[in-house]
């Protein structure tokens, strides 16, 4: 079997035993067709010298550590799936350290930015009028409360079924990363702004059939994440706020600070975020450190 077969057998049971989502069976692909066409006979036959030249062929060329690491994490996989076949007798792998990782702090909003995006999509929603400015302006303000409400993934975001918005409650189920169901919260402002925009959206026949709250004429049926994120650079930068500072990624990093700020326990953070595990949680752990300090300087009878 050629390496381009065995990774197509590695790509199918991803799928179908993991429930791999098709932006991470994208993504695995990429990487694995890219270190087969570098190291020479594929990679399935690769031993460890091949893939070590592989590691510093694509640090050599500028990739960041994290992207190494990720490429890596990519082949220890495939190699994994060929020994568990037994299509390979050995993981050549297995002696090989991972790239070195840097824990960049998330970038990320304050209160006070938040609420003035917030604000500024409120007032264009409210001063919009039928025609497709007014609709973009209020699928856009729907978009950012229910964003900075409930720290979805920009991909749950624009995928959410339109049923979310007909039920009204307080709680709605997402299913995120490995097709895993989690609960997450909608605020008063949320709902209300989803309600608007349900509304707006009843109003355009060609949105009538289709299954998801903010439904575009694209391949999958629902606005893309590109269109999202460059409106939402453009609320920004008419709010007064940097567009190369905020993207949907930031928001979801806002809502995260913001409840640890205000004192929400990791775990749940944890929870809300859909996180497998606490580890990747624990980029907040900062936040976290900023609050101790302040609660000790603000109340220990002994603080200066």
């Amino acid at each position: 079997m050629k390496s381009a077969a065995r990774i197509e057998a590695f790509l199918e049971m991803m799928s179908a035993e993991r429930g791999a989502a098709e932006n991470t069976l994208s993504s695995y692909r990429r990487d694995l067709e890219d270190a087969s066409e570098a190291i020479g006979g594929g990679l399935a036959g690769a031993g460890p010298a091949d893939i070590r030249a592989y590691l510093d062929d694509i640090a050599a060329r500028g990739f960041a550590p994290t992207s190494q690491a990720r490429k890596l994490s990519a082949i220890r996989q495939f190699f994994k799936f060929l020994y568990a076949e037994g299509l390979r007798g050995d993981d050549p792998t297995g002696t090989l350290d991972s790239p070195r990782k840097g824990r960049p702090l998330p970038k990320t909003m304050s209160e006070a930015e938040t609420g003035r995006l917030l604000d500024r999509a409120a007032l264009e929603a409210g001063k919009s009028g039928s025609d497709g400015d007014g609709l973009a302006a209020l699928r856009l303000h729907a978009l950012v409360e229910v964003l900075y409400a409930t720290g979805l993934r920009v991909s749950e975001l624009v995928g959410l079924p339109v049923t979310v918005a007909l039920r009204d409650d307080r709680f709605f189920m997402v299913r995120g990363k490995g097709d895993k169901e989690r609960m997450v919260p909608l605020s008063t402002k949320a709902r209300t702004a989803m309600r608007a925009w349900l509304a707006a959206r009843a109003e355009r026949p060609a949105f009538a059939e289709s299954p998801f709250l903010f439904p575009a004429s694209s391949d999958s049926g629902h606005l893309s994440r590109q269109v999202f994120a460059r409106d939402l650079k453009g609320l920004a930068a008419r709010s007064g706020i940097t567009a190369a500072k905020i993207s949907p990624h930031v928001l979801r990093h806002a809502f995260a600070s913001h409840l640890l700020q205000n004192g929400a326990d990791l775990r749940a953070v944890q929870q809300l975020l859909g996180h497998a595990d606490i580890s990747t949680t624990q980029i907040y752990t900062h936040v976290l450190e900023e609050r101790l300090v302040r609660l000790v300087n603000d109340h220990h009878p002994l603080a200066d």
